[in-house]
């Protein structure tokens, strides 16, 4: 029976993902709104909400594990896995502003959750902070996005018929994409807790992934229609989201606030400020994630899952494989990177002669 709740609700996300894409896109060149901010705002913050009502519920029901691994499990899948796939499909095209703002403010949030969580609990204090950041970041786009369709012509009122349409497209995207990932998780928790894993584990993993599947079928969708703002956006707005939205209430509803376990502040906190860095010189070499980028994307989504399966286990080959990640994977990752950005450096000062 859980079986079938997860292929019904895979069913349901692939459903959603399409119809929010098509709507959204139409919205965005309805407006004259452009797709990247569409991408950041409704596609990314819509897609969000399954992180959004199971980081709710299991903080109300004292699960802080689940809710705060849900958060960082699903930021460190949106950009790894997501965007892996996404470019192996086709290499992605990013926008400047993601370069300039949105990137930069994912890394410093990502650092200030890690400073907040030097503690052991993110608090109602904390919680606050993090909403004000994100009304903060709508007031930005919004005053963005208007400045920007100010300078077109404004549609016409004979426009709004389909603007209806397109707005009940979305609705009936973020429905199903709602119903389905709740039937998904609720069939994959109960298949991984019927093998005794940790909530941790589970938030980190099954309930992160499962929660992430509307932002992966929305890029993957987005990428193959060649909507390629509107796939790079989705998982960076979908990453501020999380932190500010999900966590920032979370924290400020859970009773007594938000319990890091040690091994979070520890690894999985520094490994996802450790990706939202490194995304910076990778977008910003040529402005493109291309094919051989989203496969290092996943080969390193496939090492940091191992790492939790072998650390839940107790098994064996734990030391020896964190001793290679970090000896050899690390540095040789880190040479690639500065590598690539002192040639797309050159590069450029060449064409600029």
């Amino acid at each position: 029976m859980s079986l079938l709740w997860f292929v019904v609700g895979l069913i349901l996300l692939i459903v959603g993902a399409e119809l929010l894409v098509m709507g959204a896109s139409r919205v965005a060149s309805l407006f004259r709104i452009p797709p990247l901010i569409i991408g950041l705002t409704v596609v990314a913050f819509g897609t969000s909400s399954p992180e959004f009502a199971v980081s709710i519920e299991a903080a109300l029901n004292d699960q802080a594990s689940i809710s705060v691994g849900n958060v960082i499990g699903s930021n460190i899948f949106n950009v790894l896995f997501i965007l892996g796939i996404s470019a192996l499909i086709v290499p992605l095209l990013v926008s400047k502003q993601l370069i300039r703002f949105d990137i930069p403010l994912m890394i410093l949030l990502s650092a200030l959750v890690l400073f907040m969580a030097q503690d052991r609990v993110l608090g109602f204090t904390d919680g606050v902070i993090l909403l004000l950041g994100l009304f903060a970041y709508l007031f930005y786009l919004f005053r963005q996005s208007r400045n920007e369709a100010l300078q077109e012509d404004e549609p016409t009122g004979t426009e709004r018929p389909h603007l209806l349409r397109d707005a009940g497209l979305i609705v009936v995207g973020l429905v199903c994409l709602v119903i389905g990932s709740d039937q998904l998780i609720d069939g994959a928790i109960k298949i991984a807790a019927y093998f005794g894993v940790s909530e941790l584990i589970i938030g980190l993993t099954i309930v992160a992934a499962g929660t992430s599947l509307p932002e992966l079928v929305t890029s993957v969708v987005a990428a193959i229609h060649g909507k390629r703002d509107i796939a790079v956006g989705n998982v960076v707005g979908s990453n501020l989201f999380n932190i500010m939205g999900v966590l920032g209430v979370a924290s400020i509803i859970s009773p007594g606030g938000i319990d890091v376990p040690e091994s979070l502040l520890h690894f999985d906190l520094l490994v996802m400020l450790g990706v939202a860095v490194v995304c910076l010189p990778v977008f910003f070499t040529g402005g493109i994630i291309s094919r051989s980028e989203g496969a290092a994307f996943l080969i390193y989504y496939i090492a940091y899952s191992s790492y939790l399966v072998f650390d839940a286990m107790e098994h064996v080959l734990l030391n020896p494989f964190s001793n290679t990640m970090l000896y050899f994977f690390m540095p040789l990752t880190l040479l690639a990177i500065g590598f690539s950005v002192v040639q797309d450096s050159r590069f450029k000062a060449r064409h600029k002669r």
